[in-house]
This record gives C-alpha cells, structure tokens and sequence, in this order.
C-alpha cells in the first residue's frame, strides 16, 4: 500500500466515509464495514477528495475530454476533481452531469455542464449492481461521445455469481479501463499498520475471505 493509498484510507475514516460496525448492503448481504461518500461534506475533505481523483485519474493514463459525474453523488466528484486536475496538474477538462428527471422548461433536456461529446471519463463512488454507470452509459449511447474510462473511489473486490468483481465485470461488459483509488486491502493494511481495533480487523479478514 502506497503512502497516497494509506492517506485516503485515512481521510475516509477521519471524515466517516468508511465504518465499521454490521451493516446489511442492498445486496442483502451482511458487511462490517459501509462506505458512505455522502458523508464528506466539508470544504477540507471535498479537497482532499478531489485531488485524490486527480492524482489517480493522472496515474492511470486514461486520455479523457470531459468529466462526467452521474447524480447525485458523482456531481461534487466531478467538480472537485476538475479543480484538482487544473491547480495540481494544469488540466482543464470540461465537467457534465446529469438530472435525476429531465426538465421540462428553459434550456430542457437532463444534462448539464458542458456538452456531452470527445472522450468522456465517468466518475462516481463505488461500483455495486452498476446501474448509475448504465444510466450514464445510455446517455452517452445518444451522443457523440466516447467513454474511455471509469474511475470510482472504493472497490469492494466482493465476487458475484460470475466469479468476477463489479469493476471487472464492468470494465469486460465496456471494453474500457474501471479503476479505483482505495479497495478492501488497502483498508485491512491500513488497519494493519495502526495496529488497533483487532476485532474490526478480524471481521474484515474473515469478509475477504468469505466474499473476495
């Protein structure tokens, strides 16, 4: 685990991103740990959380015009993360996001921000059933644009049925690079290295070992 790997881990516990305790997923499924990135709402973290994206989406090479942020949690992702990309990296990307419903007066449409065309990278929290990211993708089908990637901020790494992870799974369906900055082992390590919490710590090992 890189020292960056270990900040964020970090920053998601300090701000209660990332909890532990027994938490029941959507899948139904019981987990020890939740990840909420709603809970990041304040001006420090937002920035710290932005540069994060940055410097992954520049670690990762992935060629991109445009930011696109699916509602509503993706929206302040894009945002702050095309601040970071400017101020940190001197990349000015254009940022789009979309209404939950289409408006039906003034400009119209679903979409706002910049128009949705060149290539696009997809940013949002987590990566589970998929469907915000095929919400998007399906807007993207009536443009001209061309998704080169995604990028979420924890990767789970729980197999489904078909013995693959959601970001594998996602990055097999659309032929395109599904990264993340933090997964479950970069949690474990950090909880490893500050050497407290041993229950927590066993209960996500044995949730490794039973799902991942």
């Amino acid at each position: 685990m890189s020292a960056s790997n270990s900040d964020f881990v970090r920053l998601m516990v300090q701000e209660d991103v990332l909890q532990f305790g027994q938490f029941t997923l959507k899948s139904g499924r019981s987990s020890p740990y939740f990840f909420n990135l709603g809970k990041m709402d304040n001006a420090r973290a937002i920035t710290a959380l932005g540069r994060a994206y940055a410097e992954k989406i520049v670690e990762s090479g992935i060629s991109f015009d445009v930011l696109y942020g699916p509602a509503y949690k993706g929206i302040p992702i894009a945002v702050a993360t095309a601040i970071a990309l400017f101020e940190e990296h001197g990349i000015n990307a254009g940022i789009t996001f979309n209404r939950k419903e289409a408006k039906r007066h003034g400009e119209g449409g679903n979409l706002i921000g910049h128009e949705l065309c060149g290539k696009v990278l997809i940013l949002d929290d987590v990566i589970t059933a998929g469907t915000a990211i095929r919400e998007s993708l399906a807007l993207l089908a009536e443009s001209d644009a061309l998704l080169t990637g995604i990028i979420v901020a924890m990767d789970r790494q729980e197999l489904a049925a078909n013995g693959r992870t959601a970001l594998a799974s996602m990055a097999l369906e659309h032929g395109v690079p599904v990264d993340s900055i933090s997964n479950l082992e970069h949690v474990i390590a950090y909880m490893e290295k500050r050497g407290e919490d041993v229950d927590v710590l066993n209960k996500l090992k044995s949730h490794r070992a039973n799902y991942c």
